[in-house]
């Protein structure tokens, strides 16, 4: 594996990590992950208030996407970066130009699939001749989905074909992700997009609603197919398959469409929901298919260590390349997830590292 390790990491500085939309739901779940590694949180947003009310003892910095010298400013002494400030079609390529003005390395937590494809396609070349780090989408959506799919590969270098199933027993969206749909949506001119023969399709199909026997305990399970997220812009980012297609609960879909959809509810000393996910993938190459799952709580809240875990291993070199990676690209991706055991239960269906009798129930995937 190839190492790049920047200087600041193992001074001073190197523990200080800025987290633009700090005050934000993703944000206070980023800070308090930092914090509980003996990272330095640097407080950044535009509300002075909002900020001054979660510090903590922790120093805040005023800025705003719409003014880069204050941008400069907030990142002054920070190692690196985590956005957590959607909509990510406006805060994104301001902060990674600022990024770039600083020399450190930015990882953000857009589910926005055009924002992620804008960072991959105006800043690949910049980032890399600079020789700086940029993960997009290191988050639930588009970088553990990454991940998974990643680690069901393996030692294939191309698939036909890889699924990702999303089992959300509900989605409560916080206003960050109904803010984000809408730029979306305008974005798309209302139509609805997917990732086949190599490249993204916009279209006015209909969603089907399909079945996907997901691992036990969740069992079979409506889905709405073509239900499209980041993972359509990380995975083919670096793995040959030219089919991804990703599913969604359909009781979660209806959920997040719901008019007056409420907020996530805390239910615990942490701050999470009672929201439990499975991600089952499903890969596919000729007639052979590889299959891994993973399950926890609150989809919000598991972005914290993989924007925290992110940032730990870009800063102590443990990354592949530079310029803008998603994170199965950047990281080892099996590794990674052996990382956040703590936050994620993993399991081999099939293919490496499966253990014949350990799982019941499997399934058969999409029917």
């Amino acid at each position: 594996m190839d190492h790049f390790e920047y200087a600041g990491a193992g001074m001073g500085s190197g523990r200080n990590v800025a987290v633009f939309g700090a005050y934000g739901h993703t944000g206070r779940f980023v800070v308090a992950e930092l914090r509980e590694r003996g990272y330095v949180p640097l407080l950044l947003g535009r509300d002075l208030d909002k900020l001054l009310a979660m510090a903590e003892g922790s120093e805040v910095r005023q800025a705003s996407v719409g003014d880069p010298a204050s941008l400069d400013r907030a990142l002054k002494g920070a190692a690196a970066v985590i956005n957590c400030a959607g909509p990510f079609a406006t805060t994104a390529a301001p902060l990674i130009e600022a990024t770039l003005r600083a020399g450190i390395p930015y990882v953000d937590v857009a589910a926005e699939i055009e924002a992620n494809v804008d960072t991959f396609t105006h800043f690949a070349d910049r980032a890399r001749a600079a020789g700086t780090v940029v993960v997009p989408a290191m988050a639930f959506y588009g970088g553990l989905g990454d991940l998974l799919v990643t680690t069901a590969m393996s030692d294939w270098t191309a698939a036909d074909e890889a699924h990702i199933a999303y089992g959300l027993s509900s989605w409560h969206p916080t206003a960050g992700t109904l803010a984000s749909g809408v730029i979306s949506g305008r974005r798309r001119g209302g139509r609805r997009v997917r990732f086949t023969g190599g490249r993204l399709e916009y279209h006015d199909d209909a969603l089907p609603t399909l079945e996907w026997s997901f691992p036990a305990p969740l069992g079979d399970q409506s889905v709405i197919g073509e239900f499209t997220m980041a993972d359509v812009v990380t995975v083919p980012s670096h793995l040959d398959v030219p089919e991804v297609r990703t599913y969604m609960a359909a009781k979660a879909a209806a959920d997040l469409a719901a008019p007056d959809a409420p907020a996530p509810e805390a239910v615990d000393e942490r701050g999470r929901s009672a929201q439990t996910f499975v991600i089952d993938v499903l890969v596919r190459s000729g007639g052979t298919e590889r299959r891994v799952a993973a399950t926890g709580q609150d989809i919000y809240a598991i972005s914290a260590p993989l924007a925290v875990e992110a940032v730990d291993r870009i800063l102590t070199g443990r990354t592949r390349t530079v310029g803008v990676a998603s994170a199965g690209a950047i990281f080892d991706a099996p590794d990674f997830l052996d990382a956040l055991s703590k936050h994620l239960s993993l399991r081999h269906l099939s293919g490496p590292g499966y253990e014949g009798g350990s799982t019941r129930g499997t399934g058969t995937g999409p029917r």
